[in-house]
Order: C-alpha cells, then sequence, then structure tokens
C-alpha cells in the first residue's frame, strides 16, 4: 500500500511502466515469462528518460526491475478501489450503529403483521364507529362499549377505559371522534403498564422460575425458548423435568435442553414432581447455575387435588432456598379469550403468580385479553409468543403492543 501510496501523489508526471517482482500468483500464471529482448527495449527506455529534461524526480521513485512483466493495473484502478474500500469499511460501521434500532423495529412489523386479526377485530371496528361523526355523544359510546366486549377485554376493563374517556370529554380533552382512537390506544397503554419490579435474574443464584399452566398452552416449548434466550444472554441455565405424569413430556423437555444445549434433571415418568424438583435445586447450587426453570404438570384450575400437588412443589422449593422459587410464570393460550382470564384468577388465589406468558398470540382475534387480565388481576406481562420460531417469544412491551393492536 505504501507504494501505491506514492505512486498516487505522482499520477500526473510521466513514468515508465511499473514492474515489480511481488505480483500475486493469479496475474502472472507459473511458467510464462517476458518476451525475449524486452529487458533491453526497457533498458534503452530508461536511458532515453535519462538523457531528455524529465520533470524533477522523486528521490523515493522506485527503479524498474529488469525482466519483469510490465503492470497490467493502471494506477488509477488502483486509487478508486482504495476509495471504494473506505466507502465499505464507513457504510458497516453505520450499520453496526443502527443495529439494534433497526432489529427493534423489524421486531415490531412482524408484531403488528402477527397480530392482524386482533387489530381488525378491534380497531377497524372503531374506525367505522367514528367514519363520518362530528361529535362524541352517547350513541357513539353506547356502540364503542359493545365493540370493546365483544373483543374480549371484558365488562370490568371496558368500563374503565369508558370511565377515562368520559372524564376526558367532560374536561373537554377530548372532542373530536377521529382522536378516540389514539385515546383508547393511550389508556390501553397506561393499563397494561403494570407496576411491578424489573425482572433482575443476576439477584440471586440460582435464580429459580416456576412455570406453571394448564394442558395444550405451550408451557414446555416456551420453557426450551426461554432457556435458549438465557443461554444466548450468557447465562448458565437448567432444567427440571417436573410433568411426570404426561406421557412424553420428560422427552419433549430433553429434546429442548439438547437443543439450547442446558443439562436437564430428570426422573423416569410416574415419579413425585417434588422429588425432582428437589434434586434439581441440589443439583443447580452445587453447579453454580444462574437460573433454573420448572417444567411443572399441565394442572387444570378447577381440580383441587392436582393444584394441591403444585403448591406440594412450591414448598419443596422453599425448604431448598428460604425465597425460591422467586418468579412463578403463568403460561396461556391467548386464543381461549376470557378462560384465559378464569385461569389466571385461580392460578394466583392458589400458589400466587408474579408475571405471565401469553402463547399464540398470531392465531387469534382475542389479543385483548392480556388488557383484561392485567387490569383485574395486576398481573405483568413478561413475555409473549408470536410465532414458532426461537426468536417469536420476546419480551413484552406495553408501548408496542398497543400499537400493534391500534
Amino acid at each position: 500500500m505504501k507504494w501505491f501510496k506514492q505512486k498516487k501523489k505522482n499520477k500526473n508526471k510521466p513514468s515508465i511502466p511499473a514492474e515489480t517482482g511481488t505480483q500475486p500468483s493469479e496475474e502472472v500464471p507459473p511458467g510464462e515469462s517476458p518476451p525475449a529482448g524486452q529487458s533491453m527495449e526497457v533498458r534503452e527506455d530508461m536511458n532515453m528518460a535519462k538523457n531528455a529534461d524529465p520533470p524533477e524526480e522523486d528521490p523515493q521513485e522506485t527503479k524498474t526491475p529488469q525482466g519483469e512483466p510490465p503492470e497490467e493495473e493502471p494506477e488509477e484502478e488502483i486509487i478508486i478501489l482504495d476509495d471504494l474500500l473506505e466507502e465499505e469499511e464507513d457504510q458497516d460501521g453505520a450499520s453496526q450503529k443502527d443495529e439494534e434500532p433497526e432489529e427493534k423495529r423489524r421486531f415490531f412489523r412482524r408484531l403488528r403483521e402477527r397480530m392482524h386479526k386482533t387489530r381488525e377485530n378491534f380497531t377497524s371496528r372503531v374506525d367505522r364507529l367514528v367514519l363520518g361523526k362530528k361529535t362524541i355523544d352517547m350513541d357513539l359510546l353506547d356502540d364503542l362499549e359493545e365493540v370493546l366486549i365483544t373483543s374480549d377485554l371484558g365488562v370490568r376493563t371496558t368500563q374503565t377505559l369508558l370511565q377515562r374517556v368520559t372524564e376526558k370529554i367532560k374536561r373537554k380533552e377530548l372532542k373530536e371522534p377521529e382522536k378516540l382512537r389514539e385515546q383508547l390506544r393511550q389508556e390501553i397503554q397506561s393499563i397494561l403498564d403494570v407496576p411491578s419490579p424489573p425482572l433482575d435474574l443476576s439477584a440471586q443464584h440460582p435464580f429459580v422460575i416456576m412455570v406453571v399452566g394448564v394442558n395444550g398452552v405451550g408451557k414446555t416449548t416456551t420453557i426450551g425458548k426461554l432457556a435458549h434466550q438465557f443461554k444466548g444472554e450468557g447465562r448458565k441455565v437448567m432444567l427440571a423435568a417436573c410433568d411426570t405424569f404426561r406421557a412424553a413430556a420428560v422427552e419433549q423437555l430433553v429434546l429442548w435442553g439438547e437443543r439450547a444445549h442446558v443439562p436437564v434433571i430428570r426422573q423416569k415418568s410416574g415419579s413425585d414432581p417434588s422429588a425432582v424438583a428437589f434434586d434439581a435445586m441440589d443439583a443447580a447450587v452445587s453447579r453454580h447455575m444462574d437460573v433454573l426453570l420448572l417444567d411443572t404438570a399441565g394442572r387444570m384450575h378447577t381440580k383441587v387435588n392436582l393444584m394441591e400437588e403444585l403448591k406440594k412443589v412450591h414448598r419443596t422449593l422453599q425448604r431448598k432456598m428460604e425465597w425460591a422459587p422467586h418468579e412463578i410464570w403463568l403460561v396461556l393460550d391467548a386464543t381461549t379469550g376470557q378462560n384465559a382470564l378464569s385461569q389466571a384468577r385461580l392460578f394466583k388465589e392458589t400458589i400466587g403468580v408474579t408475571g405471565l406468558i401469553l402463547t399464540k398470540l398470531d392465531g387469534t382475534a382475542k389479543g385483548g385479553i392480556a388488557v383484561a387480565i392485567c387490569d383485574e388481576l395486576q398481573i405483568p406481562v413478561r413475555y409473549i409468543g408470536i410465532g414458532e420460531s426461537l426468536e417469536d417469544l420476546r419480551p413484552f412491551d406495553p408501548q408496542e403492543f398497543a400499537r400493534a393492536i391500534f
């Protein structure tokens, strides 16, 4: 590169065709040599150049060796190549700076696309209500109440939203019907933003998360995706197969453990789930794990004896570590609508749910159930699932969710 820079400085003065002994092999094929007598012609040209009155030469000008083939690439092309390389480096640096915001924008587009059924069921109907309206009257509010209730927000949440909108109207802060949709979006975002401490997985070692839910909500799959994400963050993760009753449940979790490259503590089918939890706690402590995820058996929230078994696992964890489990996450299938709200209510009363994970939001028009659960039970949503891939389980953002359905 030094030689090229020197040539770049003196590109306006006449020079002898450059020849160098460091040409790449692909440019000078092996076995070929310059034509006979070429080196003598080069020397004669050099003598003629010396006898003439050439411009003052750079003292660092490189002499042309004898017997070498002439330079094939013009130096102007080399200069252009250097400039292009510098431009590519600048573009790469700029793309790295914009990588994170671009990823966030890409996920929002995907979230909005996957939740189009909920948006059509909700937002499109609101837009049709205010179309052509000049004022917000009681007839408009009555029609809006019907839309909200039938969009799985429930009676309680609908009344809360209408009360807030009515107060805005009385204070003359909301007059135009076309601004009603934006006001509803802001109110829904405030409901979804449940006051709760931020999730800090480094607060305890191991940080124990107990995952519960009824059969068929995607609980084991969600645990596998969580393990993949935590592992990608550089944490040491362990899984515990406490679902010893459902056929092939243990094998399913083992496959997820292999996929995420994390260990799985298991026993044979039919074993006591509490014993598996006990062994998993011992193993997580001895191996200095950062996170322990427990997959519990699917419990029908209406079955008292099964819920008692779940409480037994909870007590076993507390005997091994005072504040364990540090989080109890309830996995809910968003397609079940109002039934998901009743599940969340009973699980919270039984073992004290601290967070929610909503799955299958991409295949339902009932995504409004998230607003109803947050409003009535004040349980924060930790993650949402909008597809089958590992990247489709994402941390919940109230602002993005509200924008996606509006």
